[in-house]
């Protein structure tokens, strides 16, 4: 099973960015689909952020469409979340999910908090 680890969280203002990384232990190019999630506190429910396909469609929810940017880099087999004017109801936990053929994986999540 491909192993999945996030890194990039951290505490940031309002205003502020955030580059999330996501390391997978086998070929992104594998993957027919990558994605970025969420949970906030208290919510029992992750909700997608952002999207790759294995065809190269690109997603992202309404939330965060024009400042959030997802891209990968296949060479080093890691996914990105850019965030940019981040806001206080962006934080949460984020993971990142892959999916082949026959299993899907999750990482263990790496943690955005926004201050206002």
């Amino acid at each position: 099973q491909v192993q999945l680890v996030e890194s990039g969280g951290g505490l940031v203002q309002a205003g502020g960015s955030l580059r999330l990384s996501c390391a997978a232990s086998g070929s992104t190019l594998s993957f027919n689909y990558i994605a970025w999630y969420r949970q906030g506190s208290g919510k029992q429910q992750r909700e997608s952020v952002a999207s790759i396909s294995s065809g190269g469609t690109i997603n992202y929810a309404d939330s965060v469409k024009g400042r959030f940017i997802i891209s990968k880099n296949n060479a080093k087999n890691t996914v990105y979340l850019q965030m940019n004017s981040l806001q206080p109801e962006d934080t949460a936990v984020y993971y990142c999910f892959a999916a082949t053929t026959g299993e899907h994986s999750w990482g263990q999540g790496t943690q955005v908090t926004v201050s206002s």
